[in-house]
């Protein structure tokens, strides 16, 4: 499918929102600092601006893509509508409950985060659906009205509804939702069987009753934000991206915000995957540090990988396990506070800790002479000559490294160093802890960090990529164009895609195709209703994933099929693609159990062209050299004079050794004295370990 002109991706972060304008003849990026109090405000700006800087009218513009934390942050926060829960009886304190797991084993104080609906809010109906969706306890449509009547009468804004079994027939739930619309046509109604349609009740009422929360809220804004842009002339069609790594409509993220979860973040793995597959890398790890937090995912066989639950909200020294988990398609990755604004104490035992708190844009760093007062991760990377005050974010944001030490001399004189040990110390306890990170996330899914080479991109990752290089003792690392604004490009790469759902529990030694083959196709024509609605005759690919485990075992792991449609011969192959990824996974198999099928996930994608192969450059001629800067290099424990080198310059076979700072409007590039860069065919920085070069 050949892509418009003029196409807009626009993500909102902690700190800034990014812009990436595809005009057909080239990119234009930019960063304007992010509006807590009017979100839409802030993109309205930065689209305006892109505009400008290229030449176009902003009623030229096609296309809008647009990546938001409105969802996440309603739910951490708790800033979400006035809410009921509908449930089965028996069933009203599941969400309570949760899966009585101890995230935190030996605290004997240990609380539990507080369900989103409180149990005065929580009703319940006298009926019951058995797991095959047979009705063992028909619903009494009197019943369902006489509540229905009840909760309007209460004035809630949101209503969700979970009924057990409603994954394997949804008619009990559509009865008790048209009988809320008989008496409140404008009440907001979310229901499981749609929202979440899998097997096990406690992640899907929790995914119902968060999309619920969060609907009322995210309609608005997207309706103040669709208006806002046909104020300024933008009347193109408005997509989101969700957290599975694809478009749908604002209307479906209206009716379904629950799948925006991870909306900014998928979009730069969709980036990362992209360079990728162009440089024929087969394993990456995802490196994406913005302003609030820090993002790391592994990317193999130029595909992020993805889940069908997540866990959000984290309430306990951010431990899983302490947040709640919903089950709607997502890129899997870590996310940590770590980032350019990460706010930096010393505890009572006299550590330096970072994060997760975060200075934002409101205040904002102290250096940014908008009124904080707190040492942060920007503070103390100025304070090491790692940024030019005068050219941080091209110059809009003139930065005062006075301000930076006043800041950091709370914690230079806490830990009794001087200010630069004191930054140092903020920057390395940052690193290790995204090192850590991106460490524990390699164990969870069974790989080897060091065989992953790093794509690093966000306005902070190009600053910290080498350092975090080193420390997990990777070989390479790539830092494509326009990395400040990687997610907003990301925006640009994403297909138009929907991921149907279902829970149709299937053990291979009673395996009935007939009716797996019907849900799929259900499946199949629900994702492709969604797909025309934005991208109406364009070539698909169709991917299937069965979630799969052993008979007796409590969790499954996601098994990629080549095929959507099976018949009683194609079990043994089944229980080979689930072996393959056990054994991935695990290293072995156990011998002797039957594997079982629980959820299915089929996902419907716009076809994306190939990107033109990359044949990598390890050097050429050296690049044209500008002035000289200090910085203080991590690994050698001091200060370096290093080369300052415009990123303009960095053309193909163009070479620099560190120590060398590469600079460029959204981020600079440090390249510390273990690291060569080498500019690609792409325009890509290949950053690589001198004594691996021939």
């Amino acid at each position: 499918m050949a892509l418009p002109p003029n196409r807009v991706g626009v993500d909102i972060g902690g700190t800034f929102t990014d812009v990436a304008l595809d005009t057909g003849r080239g990119l234009v990026t930019g960063k304007v600092l992010t509006d807590y109090a009017q979100p839409e405000r802030a993109i309205l700006s930065a689209i305006l601006s892109a505009t400008r800087q290229a030449g176009i009218e902003p009623g030229d513009i096609t296309q809008v893509i647009h990546g938001t934390t409105l969802v996440t942050n309603a739910l951490i926060e708790r800033r979400g509508a006035r809410m009921a829960f509908i449930t089965t009886e028996g069933f009203r304190d599941v969400i309570e409950m949760r899966s009585e797991n101890r995230f935190e084993q030996y605290d004997l104080n240990l609380t539990l985060p507080l369900p989103l609906v409180p149990r005065k809010d929580r009703f319940t109906l006298s009926e019951r659906i058995g797991p095959k969706g047979e009705v063992l306890l028909a619903l009494d449509m009197a019943e369902a009205r006489a509540m229905a009547a009840k909760i309007a009468a209460e004035g809630y804004e949101a209503v969700a509804i979970g009924l057990l079994h409603a994954y394997a027939n949804d008619a009990h739930e559509r009865m008790m939702a048209e009988a809320l619309a008989e008496v409140a046509p404008g009440l907001s109604v979310s229901i499981s069987s749609v929202i979440s349609p899998q097997l096990r009740e406690l992640p899907r009422f929790n995914t119902v009753i968060a999309n619920a929360y969060v609907q009322p809220q995210v309609s608005a804004y997207l309706g103040r934000l669709v208006d806002k842009l046909r104020g300024a002339g933008i009347g193109a069609p408005v997509f989101l991206m969700h957290s599975g790594g694809g478009l749908i409509s604002v209307e479906t993220a209206a009716e379904q915000p629950v799948r925006l979860l991870e909306s900014g973040p998928a979009g730069g793995a969709i980036f990362a995957a992209g360079y990728a597959r162009a440089h024929g890398i087969d394993r990456v790890l995802s490196f994406d540090m913005g302003g609030t937090t820090a993002k790391i995912c592994l990317v193999e066989q130029a595909t992020p990988k993805t889940a069908n639950s997540f866990e959000i909200a984290r309430t306990y020294r951010f431990k899983k396990g302490s947040g709640m988990i919903v089950s709607t398609p997502v890129v899997e990755m870590v996310e940590i506070g770590a980032g350019g604004g990460s706010i930096a104490s010393v505890d009572r035992m006299g550590r330096i800790q970072v994060g997760p708190r975060s200075a934002g844009s409101e205040p904002g760093p102290a250096c940014y002479q908008r009124g904080g007062s707190e040492p942060t991760v920007t503070d103390a990377n100025l304070i090491l000559g790692r940024l030019d005050p005068e050219a941080f974010a091209g110059g809009a944001i003139p930065l005062s490294a006075e301000l930076a030490e006043g800041a950091m001399a709370g914690v230079a004189g806490q830990q009794g160093l001087d200010v630069q040990a004191a930054a140092f110390g903020v920057t390395e306890m940052v690193d290790e802890n995204m090192a850590n990170a991106a460490r524990v996330h390699a164990v969870e899914n069974g790989r080897d960090i060091e065989a992953f080479t790093m794509v690093a991109f966000g306005g902070g990752a190009p600053l910290h990529a080498c350092r975090l290089c080193e420390k997990l003792g990777l070989r390479a690392l790539l830092i494509p164009p326009g990395a400040g604004v990687g997610s907003a490009i990301g925006f640009l790469r994403a297909p138009v895609s929907f991921e149907a759902t279902r829970g149709l529990f299937q053990p291979l030694d009673g395996f009935d195709a007939d009716l797996v083959n019907a849900t799929l196709a259900a499946m199949e024509a629900e994702a492709r209703a969604f797909v025309e609605v934005g991208a109406a005759g364009a070539e698909t690919v169709t991917r299937l994933t069965a979630f799969m485990r052993y008979r007796g075992q409590g969790w499954e792991i996601p098994v990629p099929l080549a095929q959507d449609r099976f018949s009683a011969s194609d079990v043994p192959g089944l229980i080979t693609a689930f072996e393959t990824a056990y054994r991935t996974l695990f290293g072995r198999i156990i011998e002797g159990l039957v594997p079982e099928i629980t959820n299915w996930s089929l996902t419907v994608a716009t076809r994306a062209p190939d990107p033109a192969p990359v044949e990598r450059r390890l050097g050429g001629s050296p690049a044209a050299r500008g002035r000289i800067r200090r910085f203080f290099d991590a690994a050698l424990r001091q200060e370096v004079e290093a080369v300052e080198i415009a990123r303009a310059d960095m053309i193909a076979g163009a070479w620099v050794d560190g120590p060398a700072i590469i600079t460029e409007d959204e981020t600079s590039t440090i390249v510390t004295s273990a690291f060569r860069a080498v500019g690609q065919a792409d325009g890509c920085l290949l950053l690589i370990r001198k004594e691996d070069i021939a």
